[in-house]
């Protein structure tokens, strides 16, 4: 079989499909027409392998409990090995409903109620979340904009003074970083390394965007040295690399026995225990044989990124684009607008029509800034950009 889904220029119908995306924007206090870009799945079929392996498994017709077989535990450490020159055997892999759910199991894990634990705003969302919602204590390491790079840097001085101020247990790493697509360098790791042993800080590494890196290279922090293994759980799923996301499957890397031990135990106190069939079968299928829509997408969203950078330059004045490193999640500047936060949005959501991600639930340091989706159709995109530029002028 050959691969049929390398279309990505076709707008596909999402609504009435259940699609948080498309069918949900009134219940989230959204106009019904709006035009979304703003949570972070793609607007593309997966590649076909991935449909074939899954109708067939339909077509089975038994849907009962599952869990991985040497073939998916091989198929995944092969990926990794490959991509990534990273191995891993089978035991250190643990196989969870996502990544947000195993990022609050391992926070529950390795702290107790009222430690603090560290991010660096602007950050994804649900990094604050799970650790407030768990009665955990969050620390702001804020990364610094540099205007004249035009990109986002780490204030170490600041990471390790706020590690001992606050006698922080655990660091949520984001890498890359979503939103500001900051691709960290070997250095950049190693440094922040080098502190979290100095100071016995367990690291969460978060790298479910890893595979679209654009400039640079993606380090697997856990890889760069046994000592970081120790004390690292890096988190990945097929799950943004081929628009699995309902599928509910994430690949949870733990080299140390201990810490494997105390976050199976915590996974086991959930409740939960086989994940979904349609995870295996995916991510088995998209692995071995989604390279080349892979490929594709991936230049693909490359270009859109490109659009949206040279629009931005000619057309919107006052915006600037942050420079893109990764993901496909797209960091805009507003604040030379002047607008405050609320206006900013209004004009955005209610008379552009456009529903993006909002700069304020990344934390303080994110108002004035917006995310955007560009894992859509150019077609999509161009209406877009179309429309911000038609409120903003």
């Amino acid at each position: 079989m050959s691969e049929k889904n390398l279309d990505f220029d076709t707008v596909i119908e999402r609504r009435n499909t259940m699609s948080i995306k498309y069918d949900f924007a009134e219940r989230l206090g959204m106009p019904a027409d709006v035009l979304p870009l703003w949570i972070a799945d793609m607007d593309f079929k997966t590649s076909s392998y991935v449909q074939e392996a899954l109708i067939e498994a339909v077509n089975h017709g038994i849907f009962g409990y599952s869990e991985a077989l040497s073939d998916y535990n091989n198929t995944v450490r092969e990926y990794f090995q490959k991509k990534y020159n990273y191995e891993f055997v089978e035991r250190e892999m643990v196989m969870t409903p996502g990544v947000v759910f195993a990022i609050a199991t391992a926070v529950r894990a390795l702290t107790i109620e009222g430690d603090a634990v560290l991010i660096q705003s602007p950050v994804y969302y649900p990094f604050s979340e799970v650790v407030t919602y768990n009665g955990r204590k969050v620390v702001d390491n804020t990364l610094i904009y540099n205007e004249k790079e035009n990109r986002y840097f780490i204030d170490f001085e600041d990471f390790e003074q706020k590690i001992i101020d606050n006698h922080v247990k655990l660091f949520l790493l984001c890498n890359p970083h979503n939103p500001v697509s900051r691709v960290w360098s070997r250095e950049e790791l190693l440094r922040l390394g080098e502190i979290c042993l100095k100071h016995k800080v367990r690291v969460l590494s978060d790298e479910i965007h890893a595979d679209f890196t654009f400039v640079g290279k993606h380090h697997i922090f856990a890889s760069l040295s046994p000592e970081l293994e120790k004390i690292t759980i890096t988190f990945t799923s097929p799950s943004k690399t081929f628009n699995l996301a309902g599928l509910q499957l994430a690949n949870i890397i733990i080299k140390d026995p201990t810490i494997r031990r105390k976050f199976i135990h915590e996974y086991k106190v959930s409740g939960y225990s086989e994940v979904s069939i349609m995870g295996y079968v995916s991510t088995i299928a998209a692995y071995k044989n989604g390279d080349v829509w892979f490929n594709a997408v991936f230049d693909y969203i490359k270009k859109n990124v490109e659009y949206v950078k040279q629009f931005v330059d000619s057309n919107l004045p006052g915006v600037k684009m942050i420079n893109h490193e990764a993901t496909y999640l797209v960091w805009l500047d507003f604040r030379k607008l002047g607008l405050s936060v609320d206006e900013l949005d209004n004009r955005i959501i209610h008379k552009s029509k456009l529903w993006l991600d909002s700069g304020k639930i990344f934390g303080r340091t994110g108002e004035g800034f917006q995310r955007i989706n560009v894992a859509c159709p150019r077609k999509t995109l161009e209406e877009a950009m179309n429309r911000l530029k038609r409120v903003l002028e």
